[in-house]
């Protein structure tokens, strides 16, 4: 009867210490992680109303995330498309719950093999996508292209760009405006420069977005006369947009990058290839040129950084949110008004620490099993010992 009691009580030690384990790492730990974030505050003194007199409660809640890389038939081992594809479910659809954003942005490469994937593996991608981000219709998914779904320029034809767009229901370039603010979405990938036809699609879909952006402004600042070069302008509120695109604006490395989410040391000093690492000199000038805006939202790095281009028009690249590219993701929550906003980072659990609570639980388990078997070893022999001595005594 010892044994059998003894056993049992070490089976529902295990089972508990398994089993708790495992639920507090894959569910619970996204819950008091995320609620350490919060939506920052607009400072007034920065221009907390409008240019259009927008009252204070007209503020866009935008959750901000990017290079989510949903792994592939041909490169994506089942285990791994498991554990970080569930990661990055249960980060979404905790912060969803807890911080309750109005508008989503997904910053491109939001699968790894959308550039060369069949429409059979892409339909099966699309399909894991919607479960994953799944959304209520309080919250509005906006979602940009990367070079990883379309192909970087080289390898994107038409296509792989209206596959994607079909699937999204929206071009890979526009305005989003929602409660006075201008979301601009640029096609990064398309931004090459060398006239191809995808190209000159992109950049005259800029132009013409830039010229009525600047005709809302005219507008605005005319009292609602409409000049005869504005004519047919198609007008938005009179705010500078937010730029969000895949691609970073042109920067020589991450050399000046800090945090803890920055690029490690050892990579900080490596010199970015234009056009394929970040944009060209050329591609960058002309979208600062072109439409001005009051802050740039980027990934493709996988790592966070701060840059000041032309000491006016600030640039945020925004981290990747899967524990495939790093061990601690993160993203961005914006307050957004439309004369000024506010910045904040989100940190997810990290992978290294899910790890070490499994380990911490495998050891204690191998601890108690050990000292089960020595306490079996232990009271075996006792009774043994016992047997033998009546055994003598007879």
């Amino acid at each position: 009867m010892p044994r059998f009691s003894a056993k049992w009580m070490v089976a529902v030690v295990l089972i508990l210490l398994v089993s708790g384990a495992f639920f507090f790492c894959e569910y619970v730990i996204y819950y008091p992680t995320i609620l350490k974030c919060a939506w920052p505050k607009i400072n007034h003194a920065r221009g907390g109303e409008g240019i259009d007199g927008r009252p204070m409660d007209s503020t866009v809640r935008a959750m901000v995330l990017s290079d989510t890389h949903l792994l592939g038939a041909v490169g994506g081992h089942w285990f791994d498309k498991l554990r970080r594809e569930w990661q990055m479910e249960r980060a979404f659809q905790t912060a969803l719950w807890l911080l309750k954003p109005e508008i989503v942005f997904i910053l491109g490469d939001i699968f790894d093999e959308g550039k060369w994937s069949s429409q059979k593996h892409w339909e099966d991608d699309v399909r894991r996508f919607h479960r994953m981000f799944r959304h209520s219709t309080d919250t509005e998914l906006v979602v940009l292209v990367g070079n990883h779904d379309i192909g970087f320029h080289y390898e994107m034809d038409w296509f792989k760009l209206q596959r994607f767009e079909k699937v999204f229901n929206a071009s890979s370039t526009r305005i989003v405006t929602k409660k006075g603010v201008n979301f601009l979405l640029v096609n990064s990938v398309a931004l090459h420069g060398d006239g191809c036809p995808i190209c000159q699609s992109v950049e005259k879909e800029l132009i013409k977005l830039s010229r009525d952006l600047n005709c809302s402004l005219q507008n605005s600042q005319s009292g609602g006369g409409v000049t005869d070069s504005c004519e047919g302008a198609q007008l938005y509120p009179p705010t500078p947009p937010i730029m969000l695109q895949h691609y970073p604006l042109y920067r020589v490395s991450d050399a000046s990058c800090t945090g803890l989410d920055a690029a490690p040391p050892e990579e900080r000093h490596l010199l970015f290839r234009e056009k394929y690492d970040v944009l060209s000199k050329e591609a960058s000038q002309r979208l600062l040129q072109w439409f001005k805006p009051r802050l740039i939202l980027s990934g493709h790095t996988h790592s966070g950084c701060e840059v000041l281009h032309d000491n006016k028009y600030p640039e945020i690249s925004v981290p990747s949110f899967s524990w495939r590219n790093r061990n601690n993701p993160s993203f961005i929550l914006a307050s957004v008004s439309p004369g000024s906003y506010a910045l904040s980072k989100c940190f997810l659990p990290e992978e290294s620490t899910v790890i070490s609570v499994y380990c911490s639980a495998g050891a204690c388990m191998l601890l108690l099993f050990l000292a089960h078997c020595l306490w079996m070893k232990g009271l075996l022999q006792c009774l043994s010992l016992c047997l033998l001595g009546k055994h003598k005594s007879l």
